[in-house]
């Protein structure tokens, strides 16, 4: 992988006006070009341009999550960007997604400022998406104008703006259970057939399970169908034997 790129201190020219963009390039490592030029720029498949540093007694907990959308790790910092890290990968709108894609540089008075956003996002439409992941209690007034200058740049391209404070403690334990099933390795034949026939009507998770095989050997098959959308349930409740699961529409 090429070289970091580092922030305004690092030695890079300063930009006069306007938002400009710094990234890692295949073919020619570091590339800072203005923000309107890098808008057909792959950035969900972009390197970090930061590392990932892991000590002892570190306060975050940075990591890697293998994301089944890409059948790639992609780097986290913290618990709730790994929670993000998951969802993202949930979601059947996204295509791909990178984390740390690049540095973002804009004017501020007399010096230049740089923010270096959690993940840039690809959805299934073309749509680029910018999130930034951070607990309301934790932004500060300098996180603030770093969220309100990224807010703006992605207006200027056309891309989305999302700031993320946390999830749904419910819904978060449900997908962090069926992400244990995200690999394609549990998409069984034929049992995954005969599973969505089962529950082409609602019934209750058990009943459908059971109809189909020994639950032990059917569960796995069951909760990969839940990952990849291809059953439903409500994950705003708790995940169980008596939850109603039934096949998506097409």
């Amino acid at each position: 992988m090429a070289a970091v790129v580092r922030g305004v201190a690092g030695g890079r020219r300063e930009a006069a006006t306007g938002f400009e963009v710094a990234f890692l390039d295949p073919e020619e490592g570091e590339v800072r070009r203005r923000l309107e030029e890098v808008t057909q720029v792959a950035f969900e498949e972009a390197s970090p341009v930061r590392a990932f540093p892991s000590y002892r007694g570190q306060r975050s907990s940075p990591g890697f999550y293998y994301a089944a959308t890409m059948q790639a790790h992609v780097g986290f910092e913290s618990w709730l960007e790994r929670d993000e890290v998951m969802a993202l990968d949930f979601d059947p709108d996204v295509i791909g997604f990178a984390a740390q894609p690049f540095w973002l540089f804009w004017p501020d008075t007399n010096r230049v400022r740089s923010h270096a956003p959690d993940f840039f996002v690809r959805h299934r439409d073309g749509t680029g998406v910018i999130v930034d992941c951070r607990p309301q209690e934790r932004i500060k007034p300098r996180d603030e104008a770093a969220f309100a200058a990224t807010k703006r740049a992605c207006a200027e391209v056309g891309w989305q703006f999302r700031l993320v404070h946390g999830h749904d403690p419910m819904w978060r334990a449900n997908v962090r259970w069926l992400a244990g099933y995200r690999h394609l390795r549990f998409r069984i034949e034929p049992v995954s057939s005969r599973l969505l026939e089962a529950f082409a009507q609602p019934r209750p998770l058990i009943d459908g399970v059971q109809s189909v095989g020994e639950p032990i050997a059917v569960l796995p098959a069951l909760y990969h169908l839940l990952w990849s959308r291809e059953l439903r349930t409500d994950l705003g409740s708790r995940l169980e034997a008596s939850s109603l699961v039934a096949r998506s529409r097409p």
